[in-house]
């Protein structure tokens, strides 16, 4: 599953590493957009398989974030 972010802006923190294992409604990565943070969640219960940003990273509406499953 693609986490997709709905901003677009900075990844101000990354709250996860590859391997975790998240429940629904946890905190993955917080953006930065318009000096408003932007909490990303967990959708479901799984298990982060990738990153695909790094925080600082600038990024776009839609762009993928993250691989659970």
């Amino acid at each position: 599953m693609e986490i997709k972010s709905e901003v677009s802006g900075t990844v101000w923190k990354v709250e996860v590493a590859a391997g975790s294992k998240v429940s629904a409604g946890d905190t993955l990565i917080i953006l930065e957009s318009m000096k408003m943070e932007i909490p990303v969640e967990a959708p479901v219960d799984g298990t982060v398989k990738e990153l695909l940003v790094a925080e600082k990273d600038v990024i776009k509406d839609g762009q993928t974030l993250a691989i659970m499953s």
